[in-house]
């Protein structure tokens, strides 16, 4: 599918997610996300120690619903099922290396997803098109038709989002996600993380969670210990496409042990 094409209905996706984010004032380039002050700050005030019932009450809210829901049941375990590839379509150098650097980040900490970037389009199941700001709603229009879109922008004013298309099986076929460009390090960090994160499954935003930035009252900048939880217990190969709450429920005890240990080394954690 062509990111300048309306999808056809067989292409339509099934979920869409928005994160209506509030821009902070920019700051100065840097050459890695930790440099941020921003980002500094946040990851000194973090929390990470989490009991088993926090981690698995989030998991439960982000990993079924779906904040936008365009088509298809929600009440499955959405993932992919195989590698991952991204491809980054913008003429902006600076940006494209810096949602490099995302991508590798997520590839580190999320054990059992292979997520890594790629060259060409036609090889890509997840597509990122970067655009500027007076881009995005036009951006949106040419994703989700002029309905869709005027509805979406009453709804909430979005700087970015993801949204993706699954099979019958509940895999995740392809993911689509639009980021803008002209806005602040830290905002477009910020963004890139969630988008990407929830493209890969976690669709459903939820207030009631105030550690994940898969609530539109936080925001991160960078991958955090919780979502890790959440990204690693999804790409478990115990929790399956298709499974539903019961069924994951009752794997979740012996796959939350592995997570918690593979979490607390990348990490280096000392509980």
């Amino acid at each position: 599918m062509s990111a300048l094409n309306p999808p056809s209905p067989a292409l339509r996706f099934a979920l869409l997610t928005l994160a209506a984010l509030t821009c902070v004032p920019n700051i100065a380039p840097m050459t890695a996300a930790g440099e941020l002050p921003a980002i500094v700050s946040r990851q000194r005030a973090e929390k990470k120690s989490f009991t088993d019932a926090e981690i698995v009450d989030g998991f439960l809210k982000t990993a079924f619903g779906a904040e936008y829901h365009l088509a298809g049941r929600v009440d499955r375990i959405r993932k992919f099922d195989g590698p991952v590839r991204v491809f980054a379509e913008t003429d902006r150098a600076d940006r494209k290396a810096q949602l490099a650097k995302v991508v590798a980040d997520i590839g580190t900490r999320v054990q059992h997803l292979d997520i890594a970037m790629i060259d060409t389009a036609e090889a890509a199941n997840v597509r990122v098109k970067l655009v500027r700001d007076r881009d995005l709603y036009r951006t949106i229009t040419s994703f989700y038709g002029a309905e869709k879109a005027r509805d979406i922008r009453t709804s909430l004013d979005p700087q970015c989002l993801s949204g993706f298309r699954k099979n019958d099986n509940f895999e995740i076929e392809h993911s689509d996600v639009i980021l803008t460009v002209d806005v602040s390090d830290f905002t477009f960090l910020d963004c890139a993380y969630e988008e990407l994160l929830q493209a890969l499954g976690p669709i459903n935003d939820t207030a009631s969670v105030p550690w994940t930035m898969f609530n539109d009252n936080v925001s991160m900048g960078y991958f955090d210990v919780y979502d890790q939880y959440i990204l690693n217990l999804l790409y478990d190969p115990r929790i399956k496409p298709g499974m539903t709450v019961l069924e994951v429920r009752s794997v979740l005890p012996e796959v939350l042990t592995d997570v918690r240990a593979w979490v607390k080394r990348v990490n280096d954690l000392k509980e």
